[in-house]
């Protein structure tokens, strides 16, 4: 496993996360029964600025729950997360959360969507606007400022989502899957775009630190300084790597693709992959 040295911006110590699920009541049952869930056990993870990191593994894995915790949305029933030396809370400015669908408001255009976290920012009008007007020609959207979602392609629709994250200058972006739903030629070229946006502070402490949650694992190894691979039942950290890809990839990711570089990484990560899942979770007394 790879280890990372540097003063790190996050901070993810011993974390476990328990839910507790209630089944449906039955005929003749007094009480619904109830069981906890061991979602999170034993994750211990450092992020320095400035730094790309991918979460990569099966539906209930736990990546989704990691990420929410680092926003502030759920707090961890054991260990301690800190992000910038504090607890994460709500809300926060130098957080920007992008989720898988783009959940814009359809009665707003695309640029009063961009304005919304400068809004609660109480970001006067008309900088709102011209910040929204700038984020929108940055992701290639110049002109379509005045159309509402459903005048948008979905890869729009995502490109405005992205914009609306990027508005508010967060130091902090976590990455839902923002590219899953998008066809394969889409999907590329957000992926060309935002990494383009990324890299533009390539070696400067402006660089935005980004933990990008994905199924995918050539997505993951494409994009990423490091992936962290993660496995369910309970969800767990298997493989920690560091990605030796050169940056900038941004102009390049369609060839990086069949590059034989590329392949032995991926390949490595689906093996170490495939491996972690043939050895078995330890089994915990309230999962019996």
């Amino acid at each position: 496993m790879s280890t990372i040295v540097s003063t790190p911006y996050i901070s993810i110590n011993d974390v476990r996360q328990v839910f507790r699920l209630r089944t449906e009541r039955k005929a003749g049952v007094r009480a619904a029964d109830t069981r906890d869930f061991v979602a999170l056990e034993g994750i211990d993870l450092e992020i320095p600025a400035g730094q790309f990191v991918a979460l990569v593994g099966a539906s209930g894995c736990g990546k989704t729950t990691l990420l929410n915790m680092m926003a502030g949305l759920v707090e961890p029933s054991d260990g301690s997360i800190a992000v910038g030396g504090r607890q994460p809370s709500l809300p926060n400015p130098e957080i920007g959360y992008m989720f898988a669908r783009d959940a814009l408001l359809p009665w707003r255009t695309a640029q009063r969507n961009v304005e919304l976290p400068l809004e609660t920012r109480r970001v006067g009008r008309a900088e709102r606007a011209a910040r929204a007007k700038e984020m929108l020609d940055m992701v290639g959207l110049k002109g379509r400022e005045r159309q509402f979602r459903l005048q948008l392609s979905q890869g729009m629709r995502q490109r405005v989502a992205l914009a609306r994250t990027l508005a508010s200058d967060p130091s902090l972006l976590l990455m839902d899957e923002p590219f899953a739903a998008l066809d394969a030629r889409t999907k590329l070229a957000m992926q060309m775009e935002f990494l383009s946006i990324w890299e533009r502070h390539q070696g400067s402490d402006k660089r935005k630190t980004v933990v990008f949650v994905t199924h995918d694992l050539q997505e993951a190894v494409l994009l990423a300084d490091r992936v962290i691979v993660m496995l369910p039942n309970p969800g767990r950290i298997a493989e920690d790597r560091i990605v030796e890809l050169p940056r900038p990839r941004a102009e390049r990711l369609g060839e990086i693709l069949y590059t034989d570089e590329f392949k032995v990484i991926a390949q490595d990560l689906f093996e170490c992959l495939e491996g972690a899942i043939q050895r078995p979770a330890v089994a915990h007394p309230q999962e019996a």
